[in-house]
């Protein structure tokens, strides 16, 4: 009787001193982690548990040593995997071994309904006048970004892409040139580039 209280006594100190043990591993205080002595308390559990304790309080006691005992195993196995490959290495693979990732919702962005995803306005032969209106709108925005106003006219605009859009077509033997509206340098440009149909 009171050999077994001992022997549960005796487990209780040795899980408490190879914590202590890992804990100064992780320290960085001790270099390796106390291998022998958590493979000594692992068969005295075996031993223990071939007895078969007939007293339930001390079966109770014997359980919950084994169980906080599996928990440390744990978690010095996931702290030592940290330690060879890196917290977030590890966090990514175990995500990968757990299942697809949680969708992480993207930063809300300001509604913008009048521009498309394409920054670039083709320019076609036969093109409307309804290109040239929706870059001079741009061009009003980018110059109010700055807080400026813009000078230029529809028909200044339609000048200025026709003659920009002749030049391109003859230099790369194109028929659609595309044009965005850029901020340089507190300037707001018009960038021409040639799209091959």
């Amino acid at each position: 009787m009171i050999k077994q209280d001992d022997e549960l006594d005796r487990l209780e100190e040795d899980i408490r001193v190879v914590k202590n043990k890992y804990d100064q591993f992780f320290a960085g205080i001790a270099k390796m982690p106390p291998h022998i002595e958590r493979h000594a308390i692992e068969r005295y559990i075996h031993e223990l548990n071939k007895q078969k304790l007939k007293d339930n309080g001390r079966r109770f006691r014997l359980a919950t040593l084994v169980s906080r005992y599996n928990q440390y195993r744990e978690l010095w196995a996931r702290r030592i995997r940290e330690r060879e490959e890196g917290p977030l290495d590890f966090r990514r693979r175990q995500a990968a071994l757990d299942g697809p990732a949680p969708v992480r919702p993207e930063p809300a962005r300001p509604a913008v309904t009048s521009v498309p995803p394409d920054p670039y306005v083709r320019m076609t032969p036969g093109s409307n006048g309804e290109q040239v209106r929706r870059l001079h709108a741009e061009i009003e925005r980018a110059h109010a970004a700055m807080g400026k106003s813009s000078n230029l006219s529809v028909e200044q605009l339609a000048a200025m892409v026709q003659k920009q859009t002749e030049l391109v077509r003859s230099k790369y033997n194109v028929n659609t040139v595309a044009f965005r509206v850029e901020t340089v340098d507190g300037k707001v440009k018009l960038k021409a580039k040639p799209l091959q149909d």
